[in-house]
């Protein structure tokens, strides 16, 4: 799965290079895609998922979510990358990821879905901390390159339950949903515990420096 997701993510990027060094010699600030992929997400939530309508849904916020890969585009294409673009750019993965999730809990608790609804705060809070123990981690000077389900991959599986209960495959949310809940706060324990092990490592060989 690895393999097969940096294989997507580098073709990605050859396909919006040359836009997105056009879009970088036309002045278009690459902080700009950023806010506007995100508010097309949120906009798309707030309009199409909180009704239920899935399939349309899915397809405009994949359309939003590819600007995230342009905006990296425009950064290569001026030759750097500026540490406010990178806060920007994860900041709004925060806020895309919790209006699409919260949305969906929205939808589901309307329509009298309460598991399913259930299912999708776990993936909006999980979500969440994912990313918040890999920044936290970083912060104190730890890697954290973990997981079996980072943002990438939670945005497939998301995917591919929207497509497929749009067009009448019901059992597809509630399975994907739950087993993405699952994988979430799998991925959050991994995390931990990777830090955790490399505390060990760490004061271990303090110990036997000492």
């Amino acid at each position: 799965m690895a393999k097969i997701l940096g294989s997507f993510k580098t073709g990605a990027r050859a396909t919006f290079d040359p836009l997105g060094r056009m879009l970088v010699r036309s002045g278009v600030s690459p902080d700009v895609v950023t806010i506007a992929g995100t508010a097309g997400v949120v906009a798309t939530s707030i309009g199409l998922v909180t009704r239920g309508h899935l399939f349309a849904a899915t397809l405009i916020i994949t359309l939003c979510c590819l600007l995230d890969v342009l905006d990296g585009s425009m950064a290569r294409a001026r030759g750097h990358a500026t540490r406010f673009g990178a806060l920007l750019d994860s900041t709004m993965d925060r806020v895309a990821d919790g209006a699409l999730f919260g949305c969906l809990a929205w939808w589901c608790l309307v329509t009298d879905q309460h598991l399913l609804g259930a299912a999708a705060m776990i993936c909006l809070i999980g979500a969440q901390l994912v990313s918040y123990v890999k920044a936290r981690a970083e912060g104190l000077g730890f890697t954290c390159n973990v997981g079996i389900a980072e943002r990438m991959e939670r945005l497939i599986l998301i995917g591919v339950a929207g497509l497929l209960t749009g067009v009448g495959v019901h059992w597809a949310l509630p399975i994907i949903l739950w087993l993405l809940a699952g994988l979430t706060l799998i991925t959050v324990i991994q995390r931990v515990v990777h830090v955790r092990r490399q505390e060990r490592r760490a004061s271990v060989g303090a110990e036997e420096r000492g």
